[in-house]
Formats: C-alpha cells, sequence, structure tokens
C-alpha cells in the first residue's frame, strides 16, 4: 500500500522550480499566485536563500511545489491510499485528499506564512536537533530546563527537534549532551514553531481556518497533533490550530501507517528529509522521493515492480499504482490506431495514435480501459491519451 508524504518549512531551495517549468502542471503555480495575490515564480526561480528561508515565504513556496509535483504524478496515474504530511505539509496532504481544495489551501498556508512570521518577531525563538538520545530523555532535558523549552518534533528514532526562547534552547542542548545525546545542534530558523511562542499565530489562524470548508478525505490522512487518522472533517479545523502549538509527532504517524499496512513511503516536494526519516523509522519499507519530472520514470518503475517483504508475499492490494496514463507526447490533433477501443490488450510500444506527426507509444503492457482524447481533439504536450490496467 502507498502513502504519499509532503514535506515542511526547511526542504526549500533556490530555483527549485526550476525543472518544472515546461510541465503542464507548472499551471498551479498561476493559479497560486492569483489566489495568494503572491508572485509564486519569483520565490520558485528567482528568490535567493535569504528570501526563501523567511517563513511566509518557505511555506507558500514549498506547498505550491509539493502540488505541481502531485499533479504530475497523478497525471501518469500513480495513487496513494493514504496521505500525510510534516507540519506545513499536512496542508498538501489535505489538499492532497481532497479535505480542502487548492486556492484555500493556497489562502491557508498564506495566513499560516504570514502568522507565524509575525509570532516569531513578537516572541523570539530557536531551535535544535538532538540526536541519539531517546525521546524520554529528550524530555528530560526540556523539563529540567527552568525557562521555555519544549519538544517540537519526535522525527525519527534518535532524532528529536526541541524549540522555544534562545537561552532556553542553549540550556536544554547543555543538559541533552550531559544524559548522553551524540549532538545537540541548534537549527537556522528565526523560531520556536509547534510550542507554545506560537499561541499568537493560532489565534491569527482561527479566523481563515473557520472561513473554510472542509470535506472528508479520499483515504487515509494521520494528522500531526496525535498520529491518528481522521476521517470525520468536522475535526480537522481543531486539529490544524491545535498543530501550531503542538510537536508535530511524525515518527508516531509513520508507525500508524505502517500498522495500518502502508509499506511504501512516497516524498512529493522538494527535498529527501521524510524519505530518509521513513526509512529510519519504519524497517523493510520502500521509500522514493519525486522532486523533478525525472523521478517520475523511477517512481513508475519502482511502483511495478515487486512489493516490500519476502517474494511472494502480497497482503492486501500492494499497489494502487496498477493503473496507469498514457500521456501526449506533443500538441496536436488526436486520432486513435485502428483497433485501439476498451478491452483490446496493449503492449509496450505499440501505437495508440497519433497527435500531429507524432506516435503515441504506451510505455505500459496492460488492458486499455478506455481513450481519454476523442478523435480529432485537439491535445497539448503530456494531456493524457489513454488509460490502461497494467499486466
Amino acid at each position: 500500500m502507498i502513502v504519499f508524504t509532503y514535506p515542511g518549512q526547511g526542504s526549500q531551495k533556490p530555483g527549485m522550480g526550476e525543472s518544472w517549468t515546461h510541465h503542464p502542471s507548472w499551471e498551479l503555480v498561476a493559479e497560486a499566485g492569483e489566489a495568494s495575490g503572491r508572485d509564486l515564480e519569483h520565490l520558485l526561480l528567482r528568490a535567493d536563500a535569504d528570501e526563501l528561508t523567511q517563513t511566509r515565504n518557505a511555506q507558500l513556496a514549498t506547498y505550491v511545489l509539493s502540488l505541481v509535483v502531485l499533479d504530475a504524478v497523478e497525471r501518469v496515474g500513480a495513487d496513494a491510499a493514504g496521505h500525510a504530511g510534516h507540519s506545513l505539509g499536512e496542508y498538501s496532504a489535505l489538499t492532497a485528499a481532497g479535505v480542502i481544495d487548492f486556492a484555500d489551501g493556497v489562502g491557508l498556508v498564506a495566513e499560516r506564512g504570514d502568522a507565524m512570521q509575525a509570532a516569531a518577531d513578537e516572541a523570539p525563538g530557536t531551535m535544535a536537533a538532538v540526536l541519539g538520545l531517546d525521546d524520554g530523555d529528550v524530555e528530560i532535558a526540556c523539563n529540567r530546563t527552568a525557562d521555555d523549552v519544549w519538544v517540537a518534533n519526535y522525527n525519527a528514532p534518535g532524532q528529536v527537534v526541541i524549540a522555544g526562547a534562545v537561552d532556553a534552547v542553549t540550556r536544554a542542548r547543555e543538559v541533552a549532551s550531559e544524559l548522553g545525546a551524540k549532538r545537540a545542534m541548534a537549527l537556522p530558523v528565526g523560531g520556536a514553531f509547534h510550542t507554545p511562542l506560537m499561541s499568537t499565530a493560532r489565534d491569527r489562524l482561527r479566523k481563515a481556518i473557520d472561513g473554510t470548508e472542509f470535506r472528508e478525505p479520499d483515504g487515509a490522512v494521520v494528522a500531526n497533533v496525535d498520529a491518528c487518522d481522521h476521517r470525520d472533517p468536522t475535526e480537522w479545523p481543531d486539529l490544524l490550530r491545535a498543530q501550531l502549538t503542538s510537536p508535530v509527532r511524525w515518527r508516531q504517524s509513520l508507525h500508524t501507517l505502517a500498522d495500518a499496512g502502508f509499506d511504501t513511503f512516497v516524498e512529493l516536494g522538494p527535498g529527501t528529509v521524510l524519505t530518509g526519516m521513513a526509512k529510519r523509522t519504519i524497517e523493510g519499507s520502500r521509500t522514493l522521493s519525486v522532486a523533478t519530472p525525472d523521478d517520475i520514470d523511477h517512481l513508475l518503475e519502482v511502483l511495478h515492480g515487486p512489493p516490500p517483504g519476502p517474494v511472494g508475499q502480497l497482503e492486501g492490494e500492494h499497489l494502487f499504482a496498477t493503473e496507469r496514463l498514457v500521456v501526449s507526447p506533443s500538441a496536436g490533433v488526436f486520432s486513435p490506431a485502428e483497433g485501439i477501443e476498451p478491452g483490446a490488450t496493449v503492449e509496450i510500444g505499440q501505437c495508440l495514435g497519433q497527435v500531429g506527426p507524432a506516435e503515441v507509444l504506451s510505455p505500459f503492457a496492460g488492458e486499455l480501459m478506455g481513450l481519454l482524447a476523442i478523435d480529432g481533439e485537439r491535445i497539448t504536450p503530456r494531456e493524457p491519451i489513454a488509460w490502461l490496467r497494467v499486466s
């Protein structure tokens, strides 16, 4: 079973949208710009590291690029039965699962980034990663510090992030080292995210959340706050509000997904941070990431291969991407090949028709479920042409 995961703030990097500019999914960038009133192309293509690191920019840019990647993956027929996102990525997961629509997601993320940046300016704080120490000992290090410091992220075994007032985090790092941490290093962030110091951001975001329509998810969506799968849409407003001042229980979320039968973790968006966490947390899982269009071919190769685990072991629907979309190689008018109709057996490399002078060759073998383009229809590059159920 496949779960798509979505990164949070910190995975962004300058120029991270460059490889997507000629892909049809890039159209979401313009939609996001209209919905937010922000220049998303600038953030994804031209913003330098300092500008992109600002909370209000990092969150919106990362969310939009993650949805561009999701759109591209769905165009080739890959799908997932579950979604989960780390911090900001939870908004990507909710959009992917249909709980909120894209325009509402853009608005919420833009407001969230602004609110969190304002809260950080009002109550300065920082964060630090503690490596090689059990969760309980990290909590002890925070509790033995007199000032405001808390656990902010339970990321993976032996990897916990703490956050709070600058001096308090420094002291907690020292205590963690005394308790046996391998490293306790400061992170280059300008706020104590997922702690009570974000309470003003939570209050500010309340109005935007209350004005958003939440729908029942298509598949599992595991929440950061409690690491549980929530199918009731009325629960998500409170979960999103609480998320700002509560720790991200990512390691626990991964175990929740694994216990539910998910064995393939696919990270969609910039970076590979979540891929590494899943590999460290869930033994025997299959992990991969999609950050550029070139990664999509590898994704399809892996998903079409044998499932994780012993040979011959098939528990449930191990592969949710058994249905594939064949897309157009170019722009032009479509004409189907002779004999191409639902129920036909298609071989790899078989011509399904033509778009202008270019042949549409199937990269998959399987049963033709239907054509998605009609004879004489004008087609754009990478627009879906046919729907296959692979052999």
